[in-house]
């Protein structure tokens, strides 16, 4: 990989990927909240042109996806600069940097969520009900990874755990990363155990495409697009292209994938490319195209104007993804219970969109960053 330190400005270096981010998160926000007062039989449909509807609304299983994408080559992309050869991975130290990342705002969110269980706030609560998971099993299952499994087994659970079935997928995959790329210590070898992830993708999403949410959280349903991303980050690392080719893979990239966010309904598990399960395989590549130019340094100085907003959201995203259910929660019983309507349900998506914003920029500013960088500073000292 070109080395960005030097090739390009610090303040454009990685750009386009917090614009990536920013956008996933802000889609994902946008479909939560819009899927509260949906659920609630608020008239939130008809109201905009179906498609716009559907790419504001109802895109964020593929925002889902796309992180998936990015954080793959994320991950793969900083191995490399780390250890400089996948083989050489050094895998007690890569899941203390995983957990001094992942695991401080994953413990504050479950204490909260579990205090406004035993507090009885819908959305958080768990009620008596043997078809679906416990607390305790909920608890079990987003310490453990696997709240996809209890979700794809039990059906969906409150909004305030449900979210959590992402988080559980992404780690079960870096649990496995560093061991495999030990295991075949050799990056010519490594492609092709991603081709894997890849090509059972698809074939997955197919044969769980009646058994949802299964089809859609399932681990093989959601890791070939983590294979995209360490595939690109390889390609990105490896491979020297030239810049109009490194600038037409990003247009390509951007263009495919804007292409199925607007024309392939993500819940449409019957028809068109929904129906082979390639509508979610076809996205990956796009957002792959466009990380290969974009770690190269190709395309993030002119996605870096006027997106200063975004990119912080990008930056922010995962404090934001974990706690953004609070503040909708809160103001959806509001909502209820103040009886409002109309011109208020506009009101509320913006007031619960800054303060899911908000809420995630606090966390990220005085409790996870700096723990982040307290607890890797003591991993690199005792390296």
């Amino acid at each position: 990989m070109k080395d960005l330190e030097t090739e390009v400005p610090k303040q454009y270096r990685l750009a386009g990927i917090d614009v990536l981010r920013g956008l996933c998160i802000l889609s994902v926000l946008l479909h939560h909240i819009h899927l509260r007062f949906a659920l609630g039989k608020y008239p939130v449909k008809g109201v905009l042109p179906e498609t716009l509807d559907r790419v504001l609304f109802w895109s964020g299983l593929y925002a889902v996806i796309a992180f998936f994408v990015i954080s793959g080559f994320l991950i793969t992309s900083l191995s490399i600069r780390r250890w400089g050869e996948l083989g050489s991975v050094h895998t007690g130290r890569f899941y203390r940097m995983r957990m001094a990342r992942i695991f401080p705002c994953l413990l504050l969110v479950l204490a909260v969520l579990s205090v406004l269980h035993f507090l009885g706030v819908p959305g958080a609560a768990m009620y008596p009900n043997p078809a679906k998971a416990t607390y305790g099993q909920s608890l079990f299952a987003a310490l453990t990874f696997h709240m996809n499994w209890l979700e794809g087994t039990r059906g969906w659970g409150p909004p305030g755990w449900g979210i959590l079935w992402s988080l559980s997928v992404e780690e079960v995959f870096y649990i496995a990363f560093p061991l495999v790329c030990l295991l075949l210590r050799s990056e010519k070898v490594l492609p092709w155990a991603l081709l894997l992830l890849i090509v059972a993708g698809p074939i997955n999403r197919v044969v769980y495409a009646d058994d949802q949410p299964w089809g859609a959280y399932a681990y093989l349903s959601c890791m070939d697009g983590m294979a995209f991303g360490c595939l690109a980050a390889i390609v990105s690392a490896r491979v020297t292209l030239p810049d109009r080719v490194l600038r037409a893979s990003l247009v390509a990239g951007a263009l495919m994938a804007m292409a199925i966010v607007v024309f392939c309904d993500e819940d449409n598990y019957h028809v068109g490319l929904g129906g082979y399960g390639l509508n979610f395989t076809l996205l990956e590549l796009g957002v792959a195209l466009m990380l290969i130019p974009l770690g190269n340094g190709i395309g993030n100085r002119a996605m870096s104007f006027g997106t200063s907003w975004l990119r912080a959201l990008g930056r922010w995203s995962y404090e934001i993804y974990l706690f953004h259910m609070l503040p909708l929660i809160a103001l959806m019983i509001w909502f209820r219970q103040s009886e409002r309507s109309g011109h208020a349900i506009v009101a509320t998506y913006v007031v619960m969109l800054l303060a899911s914003i908000v809420l995630g920029w606090l966390v990220f500013r005085f409790f996870s960053e700096p723990l982040n960088r307290r607890l890797r500073g003591r991993i690199t000292r005792s390296s």
